[in-house]
């Protein structure tokens, strides 16, 4: 058989029902094995990169490697910035790229690439086979790798040649099964004791935390002490909860910094978070200032990196959570009720702006709705502004911050968790790089919503530059365009809000009906400054 035909019967016994990417000629080989393979079904995309955004998401919430394909050169180069992102949020994609013929190479060879290099940087893992009998033996260690410990993407580049020779028939290795990560009895017991002695702490949660949050409200409820979150974490805990203090970060709440920065507390427990720069409002030390500090984490990177940990927990999380919980009811800790907390709601509903627009679309559409966000001056409002009302309700890329990853975000998710109305936020910058994946979802009648913020400029540059250096180039603007009619040319429905009384139950109802995607355009210039925090500030400091 060829080579690459042992490795889509491997993809068949994992399990494997989409790849996603762009058939091209380095790869022709492995598409045309796809006729024979009904249970996979191709997602063939406008640009490589959505594909690798698509495939992200679904990994994420099929909780299940995910496959993405790209051809040698400008495919592969297109597919690293999907890399790099599912490299920062752990998760395990095989990205596969085509090569030029072995007996070609340093011969400048059309689309000759050495992509190997340029992802090991990104991934897990990256090795080009050179050998036909050697390829699925590196795809199976490759995947192993993506799921084994801390997950993540891994990269197989793979030569043309390669990928046609025909190897002796080979049972298949069994697919790879990602073990749990237990925590050690010694840290979890250490971290109950000062724990139980401390009298006043708080949580801080990360998106580590998105397949626990059961348990880590129980252990919030258990030691009555507050939740912060990180902006990755926006959707996880509900807003209703009585122990949550709001978001810490970027666009994050006053009475979280408050906590942080004026409250005496003896001790924080971080869950989840790598303490990066948007969860920690540009590395502040105040986190774990005069505090006993207890990390828990499946990546063991990340103790230690910026703040210094008292006790590291390195685990998985929910485990290690499940642990401390158990551990501190033996020790006689005890839920004490508290009634659910309404939120405040302050906002003037008359004025035409983003964060009155936002709260009218989240009122009109089902609180099971799931968000993707896209990166752009709306993420801030949506982070600051927009309610929890179900669980792992939002999706925001803010770690990484690839401008048009909300789209194919939305495709993936929707893909995983079918059952779940999917809509993605976006502004019209982001809408311009990938917003073509629109026709992707018409072809495979994926029913995704997709509401574009249209302000004609990169509003968060607009205002980033304005806050910073007291002007914004004309050149942020752009031409305005009618993003209605561009969906109605490709037959997908849309609708355009104008003004607030525009948005109405029945125009998303109408939207949201479809077998397939549908655009809800904003055309709106809000000259009012994003909630972004001290985002600006950390910026300005530099060069003083």
């Amino acid at each position: 058989m060829k080579s690459v035909r042992a490795v889509l019967d491997y993809f068949v016994s994992g399990n494997i029902q989409y790849i996603f990417g762009i058939p091209a000629g380095s790869v022709n080989a492995f598409f045309d094995e796809l006729y024979d393979t009904p249970s996979i079904t191709p997602i063939v995309t406008k640009h490589e990169g959505a594909a690798s955004y698509m495939a992200a998401a679904y990994a994420k919430y099929s909780k299940s490697l995910s496959v993405c394909i790209g051809s040698s050169g400008p495919g592969g180069t297109n597919l690293v910035t999907g890399a790099a992102n599912a490299m920062r949020e752990h998760l395990p994609v095989l990205f596969l790229t085509g090569a030029v013929p072995v007996s070609t190479m340093g011969l400048n060879a059309s689309q000759e690439l050495d992509a190997d290099p340029i992802y090991q940087s990104v991934t897990k893992y990256s090795k080009r086979v050179d050998r036909a009998e050697d390829l699925l033996p590196e795809i199976h260690k490759a995947i192993e790798i993506a799921m084994t410990g801390v997950p993540g993407p891994v990269h197989i580049a793979m030569p043309i040649d390669v990928q046609l020779q025909q190897i002796a028939d080979t049972t298949l290795p069994e697919f790879p099964v990602r073990k749990p990560l237990l925590p050690g009895d010694d840290s979890i017991s250490n971290a109950v004791n000062h724990l139980a002695k401390a009298k006043r702490g708080y949580i801080f949660a990360g998106q580590g935390i998105r397949d626990s949050v059961e348990d880590v409200i129980e252990l919030a409820e258990l030691l009555n002490w507050p939740i912060v979150t990180s902006p990755q974490a926006k959707g996880l805990i509900p807003d209703d909860h009585p122990l949550l203090k709001g978001i810490f970060g970027f666009a994050g709440h006053e009475e979280a910094s408050q906590l942080i920065n004026d409250t005496p507390t003896e001790a924080v427990l971080i869950l989840g978070s790598s303490l990066g720069e948007t969860a920690t409002n540009n590395y502040n030390m105040n986190i774990t200032k005069d505090r006993f500090t207890i990390q828990v984490d499946f990546d063991d990177s990340v103790f230690n990196r910026k703040y210094p940990v008292d006790v590291s927990i390195h685990g998985d999380i929910q485990l290690s959570v499940s642990s401390l919980v158990t551990e501190l009811r033996n020790k006689g800790f005890e839920k004490k009720p508290k009634a659910s907390v309404q939120k405040p709601q302050t906002a003037d509903m008359v004025e035409y702006n983003t964060r009155n627009v936002l709260a009218s679309l989240q009122e009109k559409l089902p609180q099971s709705t799931r968000y993707t966000i896209d990166i752009g001056e709306f993420m801030a409002y949506v982070i600051h502004h927009m309610d929890v009302l179900h669980e792992d309700s939002f999706d925001i890329n803010v770690h990484f911050g690839a401008m048009g990853s909300g789209i194919g975000s939305a495709l993936g998710a929707k893909l995983a968790d079918p059952d779940r109305l999917t809509v993605s936020i976006t502004g019209d910058g982001c809408f311009f790089m990938h917003g073509m994946e629109i026709l992707t979802a018409k072809e495979y009648e994926i029913p995704v919503l997709i509401v574009v913020m249209n302000n004609a400029r990169l509003g968060m540059v607009h205002h980033g530059h304005s806050l910073q250096y007291k002007r914004a180039h004309d050149r942020f603007n752009q031409e305005p365009t009618d993003i209605c009619k561009m969906a109605d040319s490709m037959g997908i429905p849309s609708a355009r809000v104008e003004q607030l009384e525009d948005l109405t139950a029945d125009t998303i109802e109408s939207l949201t009906k479809h077998q397939g995607p549908a655009v809800l355009e904003i055309a709106l210039v809000d000259d009012n400054i994003p909630p972004m925090g001290d985002r600006v500030k950390f910026l300005s400091s530099f060069g003083k």
